[in-house]
């Protein structure tokens, strides 16, 4: 039994997927259960000893069992299963044993990827104890691919691969096995399942999923710097064997670059690379798997790694020397040339700023940096003159903006180079003696009076005689006139500071000899004043003076105006007439403020003795000589109530009734706009006497009998419309016109409707008609009988009334109506009429 039981456990296992012990257990097991089978109950020593005896024959049992199951996939492998009786036999007494066992992995097959032949596959082969070798025991594969990719033959067990297969596709395929019988079907013992691995081959190279790279390093960087890392990937098994074991290589761009082949990491090879001498590399870098070995697989890919700029280079002038010329009458902020510092750096390093740092027009000249092409523009900050100075030496300096202290022991950053400018003289336009003039004149000064003088002169070496005008787009007026030779300014015509205090005019200068050079200077005359105008009221004053007012009481307040301006104020004295000195009524009185109060003498005025008294008053300045002028003021009594406050200045207010109020009044004028409304009514009712009557809804106008009162045109008045035309709408559309009334104007006959066509509708006919009547003012009036008896043509279809129809009921026939449909088919039969109905 023994015997058999090694057998079967050097197949591996059993089949029925229940819990199995290692070995050396499984034999102790069987040795107890043989001797208590026969003696009893083992003795604890003797079991020791038993395990002894066994350990050696288990180890080395267990050494070389792997190496049976590791075997190549295309050999048979073979998985017995024990019967169901001889697991009965472990019984739970016989596992009593408490020694921690050592799990055995049986339920694994291997088969070669990639592995194709003529015949199939042999994986393994499945094989249970209850198998006689009589052929009643039939095994079933399910499962991953069961009956397609793997069929088993149903009476030995043995398991073929029908296709070829890939690990990268799927890796394992999980199977289970059963043994039944072939007759019945019946199982013979439970399923079981088992995993058929899918064994790696070196198949898959290596691939850059990432590639190609781009990476970019610093330039002048030293040996060891970081540039990039590359990673390739190996579709293979990569925890069983080598085929995924990439290692990494550069097959071009050596010496100037590295990579760890493990790793792939790239790293700079030689120092002080240079981007002005080589910009870009162009790299190749390899994997391949088996560790590098020969006989693997490779895949490349390639990494472009271009050295970033950094400023290892000062600027330098393409010339040490420039030489540039320029006219003396350019504009200021004018670019006269531009140098140049080329830096074999580029973007921010490559940006330079210019100086002037030495030279004898440094306060002349500037000097600018152009954000574009880094130029150094020169250009002109005072003006240049050829007869002053007619050279400059200057020296300018580049320096670059951003310096890398890495480079500075490299030299200074920047150079210089010497400009020479040349000024050449040009054509100057005349030139005045002063930017702008101011003169003065007294708004009296005579005619052809000299007011003021404008010098200038031409600047140029050969100097041309200057001729001098008066721009008269600025002297509209021509008050000016200048002479054309020595610049003096007269006046034209009378000046008046209060109507102009100031003149601005424009002064021209032109050279005799080129008539183009032209200069111009503003001129500004201000009229100096003189007293020349009077003093008057500021404004029209009248007073009002209370009939109960009392004596000394001021009456009015007046000031006084004068267009002239003095240098120290205005100061104005105020007096009466001579012959209004002893004034009985009134009296005047200066104030401090420079007016005058109007004062009573006495009390009692009464606007019935007088209403209005007039006051003339004597206004001089101050001035030399003064100018003195006479106002009236107006004074008008007023009935004023006890606080003085004025009611009323007419005489006609005064007169009324003291016992009419305002109430009164109010009343007075209510029923005046009364009398106008009923007045208004009246004539509107009387407007509208002759209008029809309103008739109501309910009641029919063909029913009632309407009288009017107005007797009309008489005979004449029938032809107001011709009734004819109503009757017979063909007719032509004549104008008839109105004998009853002469109209004021004589209008055209209407002549914008053409004949009624045949098949009129009479209610259009009726409607046009009405219209034209509406808008013509010669047309009858509204209360006229007009006649419409034309009863009109019908349609062609024919009438179903037998209103105003010249055919009897009997004559006609209604059977048509059937033929229209059922809808029609009822109202046929109420007037079809049939031969006994003729007949009655």
């Amino acid at each position: 039994m023994i015997k058999q039981l090694e057998e079967e456990s050097l197949m591996t296992g059993k089949l029925n997927g229940s819990c199995f012990y290692n070995l050396s257990y499984f034999y102790v097991d069987c040795a107890v259960n043989t001797w208590r089978s026969s003696c009893g109950t083992m003795p604890e020593r003797l079991t020791e000893m038993l395990m002894d005896t066994w350990t050696p024959l288990i180890i080395l049992w267990i050494t070389v069992l792997p190496s049976i199951f590791m075997a190549p996939m295309n050999q048979s492998q073979v998985l017995p299963s024990g019967s169901s009786t001889g697991l009965k036999r472990l019984t739970e007494e016989q596992r009593v044993l408490n020694r921690s066992k050592r799990g055995w992995v049986w339920n694994q097959m291997f088969v070669l990827e990639e592995f194709s032949g003529p015949e199939p596959i042999l994986v393994g082969r499945l094989h249970t104890d209850l198998d006689p070798g009589s052929s009643k025991i039939k095994y079933i594969l399910s499962g991953d691919g069961a009956g397609t990719i793997f069929v088993i033959n149903d009476k030995t067990g043995d398991i073929h691969a029908m296709k070829r297969l890939d690990r990268e596709e799927k890796a394992e395929y999980t199977l289970t096995a059963q043994a039944v019988d072939r007759d019945t079907n019946k199982p013979l013992e439970p399923p079981s399942e088992f995993i058929i691995k899918v064994q790696d081959i070196n198949d898959n190279a290596p691939e850059f999923v990432d590639g190609p790279y781009h990476a970019t390093v610093p330039e002048m960087s030293v040996v060891g710097t970081f540039v990039t890392k590359v990673t390739a990937t190996d579709a293979d098994d990569p925890v069983y064997g080598n085929s995924a074991k990439l290692v990494y290589s550069i097959l071009e761009g050596q010496p100037y670059f590295s990579i760890e082949p493990h790793t792939a990491i790239i790293k700079t090879a030689l120092p002080n690379m240079d981007r002005e001498a080589k910009e870009e590399y162009f790299v190749v870098i390899q994997a391949k798997d088996m560790g590098g070995h020969m006989g693997g697989l490779s895949g490349t890919t390639t990494v472009t790694i271009t050295l970033t700029d950094v400023n290892d280079n000062p600027p330098k002038f393409a010339q040490s020397l420039y030489h540039f010329s320029v006219m003396e009458d350019v504009a200021l902020g004018e670019p006269i040339g531009r140098v140049k510092a080329n830096d074999l750096d580029i973007g921010e390093n490559a940006k330079s700023s210019y100086d002037i740092i030495e030279g004898d027009g440094m306060d002349i000249f500037e000097i600018t940096t152009d954000a574009q092409t880094q130029d150094g523009i020169i250009r002109v900050r005072k003006p240049l003159d050829f007869e002053t100075k007619k050279s400059y030496t200057l020296k300018v300096e580049a320096a670059n903006i951003h310096i890398d202290p890495r480079f500075i022991s490299g030299g200074p950053f920047k150079d210089t180079a010497t400009v020479k400018i040349v000024v050449e003289d040009a054509d100057e336009p005349p030139v005045f003696s002063s930017l702008t003039y101011l003169l003065e004149v007294h708004e009296n000064a005579a005619i052809n009076s000299v007011i003021g003088q404008v010098t200038a002169h031409d600047p140029d070496v050969s100097s041309s005689p200057i001729r001098f005008s008066i721009d008269r787009h600025t002297d509209l007026e021509r008050q000016f006139n200048i002479n054309a030779e020595d610049g003096k300014i007269t006046l034209a015509t009378p000046l008046d500071r209060e109507t102009n205090m100031w003149h601005n005019i424009t002064i021209v200068a032109t050279e005799t000899r080129n008539h183009s050079q032209v200069s111009r200077v503003p001129v500004a005359i201000k009229v100096l004043d003189v007293n020349d105008n009077a003093p008057e009221f500021a404004s029209e004053h009248e007073a009002f003076l209370c009939e109960n007012g009392k004596p000394g009481q001021v009456i009015q307040i007046v000031s006084a105006v004068d267009k002239d301006d003095p240098k120290n104020g205005h100061y104005f004295l105020y007096s009466l007439l001579p012959e209004m000195v002893n004034n009985p009524n009134f009296t005047i009185k200066k104030n401090e403020d420079n007016t005058l109060s109007i004062l009573a003498k006495h009390s009692g005025f009464s606007r019935q003795k007088q209403e209005v008294y007039l006051l003339p008053i004597i206004i001089s300045d101050s001035g030399n000589p003064p100018m003195s002028s006479t106002s009236t003021l107006t004074i008008r009594v007023c009935g004023c109530s006890s606080d003085g406050i004025v009611q009323s200045c007419n005489v006609e207010a005064y007169v009324l009734p003291i016992g009419l109020s305002m109430g009164a009044l109010i009343a007075i004028l209510a029923c005046i706009i009364l009398l106008l409304v009923i007045v208004v009514l009246f004539v509107t009712l009387r407007r509208h006497k002759n209008e029809p009557l309103i008739i109501k809804d309910d009641e029919d106008v063909r029913e009632n009998i309407i009288r009017y009162d107005d007797e009309g045109g008489g005979e004449e008045d029938t032809e107001a419309f011709d009734i004819a035309t109503l009757q017979n709408p063909d007719g032509i559309n004549g104008f008839l016109p109105r004998k009853d009334i002469k109209p004021d104007l004589q209008f055209m006959p209407r002549q914008g409707l053409a004949p009624v066509p045949n098949g009129v509708d009479v209610d259009e006919f009726i409607n046009v008609r009405l219209h034209e009547a509406d808008n013509d003012p010669t047309a009858p009036p509204y209360d006229s009988i007009q006649i419409y008896g034309y009863e009109g043509r019908g349609s062609a279809a024919g009438s179903l009334s037998s209103l105003e129809s010249s055919a009897s009921d009997s004559d006609q026939n209604f059977d048509y109506l059937s033929e229209w449909g059922p809808r029609f088919k009822r109202l046929g039969e109420l007037y079809s009429v049939g031969e006994s109905d003729k007949e009655t």
